[in-house]
């Protein structure tokens, strides 16, 4: 009989009661959002007037490096937490590395994906301050569930848009959000100003992250008693999925193992940061060598060929001006499947430890992609959402790197959600149907140029 350990999970008593924020121990502290009028650093109350306050504190909150979980939200996180850490034999076996491959599986929770991590919170301060409706926007539509669910748990109304193309790529998740009982639009769309003026410039715009931030943020502008929330990209949003990376910490110990390699998809960061920053922090504080990965799209690759500099985080330029690795906020990203990853930015924390040298980027075809996550359903029978498909080829990477040096190396990946409502994406897949994208030097060189006059 085996005495392989396959899963490592946390009792209720053991589930952290603390987020952990980097912020607090960055040699290099991030540098601040501006307002792109003045060009002045923004307060709490400059961005009070979008965010529930507290969301805003923590934001701007450089000294505390940890920040108590409200007991309300810690109770509704024992809904669903702790979430398994995994070990990948099935994985290891087929590639024939000596590797020890384990994930952290955020895919199990009734939304599916990490995203809920973060909506609790936002929907609980929102409450906590009088707030009746909150608006986001969504990629893929994971945060959208997540939102619309944490919305109804604190009795908001919530309005989603989201992106066109993937709305179409994947209708199911606009029907869960419906039941949950948001206010659900395609973005471009003719109800903002914002969607209005980029309908007008391209009729046939697929959409973007960028596109639906700015008409979420202009409907909570223009709509009393409203804030907006946002699914990743921003410190706080990180500062809550830190939960993951946490969690992670005490499984690996049950393990009796380190990692050395944290590896996690990138949009704006939120999946990335929760797994990576609490094993960061013992780089930064302890001399641990971990190394941390973050693999994003090779057609929206902001961390391998962007530039360092302020930009918007949104298309229509409503939001503060953000110190990021940006390949322009007026960036059309390819209608890859992957629709959480089309984003023209990266977080502003992730960016500051992208230019300390404290963690890389990997940019992924899509096919490779869709390739790996397809091994990785037939090996260890789960089908992985098409974002956490890229962080199981950053591993797979990795792992056959470790299989041509001999290198018994501990590799630890996020599985940030699963793909049953992306059947259609890997529909196509099984078709022949997909391509990969190319983005050229010269399209980058554009959209950054026109930077030049922020």
């Amino acid at each position: 009989m085996s005495t392989k350990q396959k899963r490592y999970f946390l009792t209720e008593e053991e589930i952290p009661t603390q987020w952990y924020n980097i912020q607090a121990d960055m040699t290099t502290k991030p540098m601040p959002p501006l307002n792109p009028s003045t060009k002045e650093p923004l307060t709490v109350d400059d961005l009070a007037q979008i965010f529930p306050r507290e969301c805003c504190v923590q934001e701007l909150d450089t000294e505390n490096a940890w920040i108590d979980i409200p007991e309300d939200v810690l109770e509704k996180y024992k809904f669903y937490r702790s979430t398994p850490l995994v070990r990948a034999y099935a994985l290891e076996e087929a590639l024939g590395t000596p590797a020890h491959i384990y994930f952290k599986n955020e895919s199990v929770n009734p939304l599916g994906s990490h995203k809920i991590n973060s909506a609790l919170p936002q929907c609980y301060y929102a409450k906590q301050e009088g707030t009746e409706n909150v608006t986001t926007e969504t990629g893929a539509g994971q945060w959208g569930m997540a939102l619309s669910y944490a919305s109804k748990l604190y009795g908001l109304e919530a309005a989603v848009y989201q992106v066109k193309i993937t709305m179409q790529q994947k209708p199911y998740r606009s029907t869960v959000m419906r039941t949950f009982g948001a206010a659900v639009t395609a973005s471009p769309s003719m109800s903002t100003r914002a969607g209005k003026d980029i309908i007008t410039r391209d009729p046939r715009h697929p959409g973007s992250l960028g596109t639906a931030i700015s008409e979420a943020v202009e409907l909570a502008q223009t709509t009393p008693n409203t804030k907006y929330t946002l699914g990743s990209v921003l410190n706080h949003v990180a500062l809550h999925q830190s939960i993951i990376g946490l969690e992670a910490e005490k499984q690996m110990e049950k393990a009796g193992e380190y990692p050395d390699t944290v590896i996690a998809c990138f949009g704006g960061g939120s999946n990335f940061g929760g797994l990576a920053f609490p094993f960061m922090r013992h780089n930064i504080l302890d001399g641990k060598q971990t190394e941390f990965i973050a693999a994003e799209p090779a057609s929206c690759p902001k961390l391998t060929r962007g530039q360092f500099r302020y930009d918007f985080g949104d298309e229509a330029g409503y939001t503060p001006l953000l110190p990021m690795f940006t390949l322009g906020h007026n960036f059309k990203p390819s209608n890859i499947h992957a629709g959480g990853l089309r984003y023209h930015g990266a977080g502003v924390i992730v960016s500051q430890l992208l230019k300390d040298g404290m963690m890389r980027g990997m940019d992924i075809p899509q096919l490779e992609s869709f390739d790996a996550g397809m091994l990785f359903a037939r090996t260890e029978g789960i089908v992985p959402a098409p974002e956490s498909c890229h962080a199981i080829a950053a591993t797979i990477r990795e792992a056959n790197r470790c299989k041509e040096t001999g290198e018994e190396k501990v590799i630890l990946f996020c599985l940030s959600g699963h793909g049953l409502i992306d059947m259609p994406s890997y529909e196509q897949y099984l078709n022949g149907d997909l391509q990969n994208y190319a983005i050229t030097d010269e399209d980058v060189a554009k959209n950054l140029a026109e930077l030049d006059n922020l």
